[in-house]
């Protein structure tokens, strides 16, 4: 029982375990256009593939639409957005709100990663007192398909009154803001991937896609190097990929040697006893002139091997790497190669030896 205006009412029972019947009349036609499609017995594999196709195929036309778009009119409104931010003495400023939000702070992170200070501020945030963050040295980024976003007034009437460069990437050149930015990027318009046109999809991919290029003109514009970008990623696979030999090469006693004339026993011995399956032959001057393989044992095998000078053995001109190369470039040379061990030198010295398994500690491959 429940009370409604003093009198007490009897619950209804729920329906349980019945089934309404169908709705009928332009109503019940109207609802049924809006319901989802169910696929085939058999064929729900088959829809499910298709569906993701027909999204990829959209967004791959977004990202068409854009290229060809940057090839005409946007690409001046991009030169102009990438020197108003390298003539910034401050920091990018990113902003957005819902999907354009998320798609914003991505882009203001691959900004900074790749040199070029930025961080994202919530634009709800920013109208009460995170607009503290923003100075008239830095210049906005300011995200809006529509280009109505009521939550960015505050931040563009902000960037008006300093004086603060503001780009607006924006589908509608005309919108608010639009009209009052120094530099529009206009995205072409182009259809959401999401059947009913709603969802910010297609749009996303697009804004991003846009941020990535401008990052990565800014990158190139700069001369940011792989050595300037490892220092920004000292953490993870890339901190390790771009960490040098040195950080991951043994050196000193470590490093198997035999000098030129000695005999395969000896080599045998030192190789064995430096466990990297490799001994570097060096002569009189302390210069590399070969290396002796586990393989190279296994092809020279026969009785008097142990009685063999090294250089019987030995391959020439082994492939050697310098200690100031980068750890991923290593990887690939020992990959191409199909080599586990390198000799690294310094003047054709060999001051150090790196194995395979010293870039899987590293975290390298």
């Amino acid at each position: 029982m429940m009370v409604r205006g003093g009198r007490r009412v009897p619950r209804r029972r729920a329906n349980v375990g019945r089934v309404s019947a169908p709705l009928s009349g332009a109503f019940g036609d109207l609802m049924a256009k809006h319901q989802p499609q169910q696929a085939p017995a058999g064929g729900a594999d088959e829809a499910l593939i298709a569906s993701g196709v027909r999204t990829l195929d959209a967004e791959a036309g977004g990202i068409s639409a854009l290229a060809l778009a940057m090839r005409n009119g946007l690409g001046a409104a991009f030169v102009a957005a990438a020197d108003a931010i390298r003539r910034a003495r401050g920091r990018v400023i990113v902003s957005g709100m819902g999907k354009s939000g998320h798609i914003g702070n991505k882009i203001a992170a691959t900004l900074a990663s790749t040199g070029t200070p930025a961080f994202f501020v919530h634009p709800a945030e920013a109208s009460h007192g995170d607009l503290g963050m923003i100075t008239p040295d830095d210049v906005i980024i300011a995200l809006s398909w529509s280009g109505e976003t009521a939550e960015l007034k505050g931040m563009i009437e902000y960037s008006r009154r300093f004086r603060i460069p503001l780009i607006a990437v924006t589908a509608e050149p005309g919108s608010t803001l639009g009209q009052a930015a120094d530099v529009v990027l206009a995205l072409p318009q182009a259809r959401e991937a999401c059947p009913h046109n709603l969802a910010p999809t297609t749009s996303s991919l697009m804004q991003l896609a846009l941020g990535d290029a401008l990052a990565i003109a800014l990158l190139e514009s700069r001369g940011f190097t792989a050595l300037q970008f490892r220092d920004l990623h000292p953490g993870g696979r890339l901190g390790a990929l771009l960490k040098f030999v040195r950080d991951v090469m043994h050196t000193g006693d470590k490093i198997p040697t035999a000098p030129a004339g000695a005999r395969m026993s000896d080599a045998i011995v030192e190789m064995s006893a430096k466990g990297f399956g490799c001994i570097g032959i060096v002569d009189g001057q302390n210069n590399l002139v070969g290396i002796i393989t586990d393989g190279d044992l296994r092809r020279h095998m026969r009785p008097d091997l142990l009685e063999q000078s090294v250089e019987s053995v030995m391959t020439r001109k082994p492939v050697t790497v310098r200690a100031d190369q980068l750890a991923g470039e290593i990887l690939e040379v020992m990959n191409s190669s199909k080599i586990t061990a390198l000799f690294v030198l310094d003047a054709g010295k060999p001051i150090g030896i790196v194995h395979m398994h010293d870039l899987l500690r590293a975290g390298v491959a």
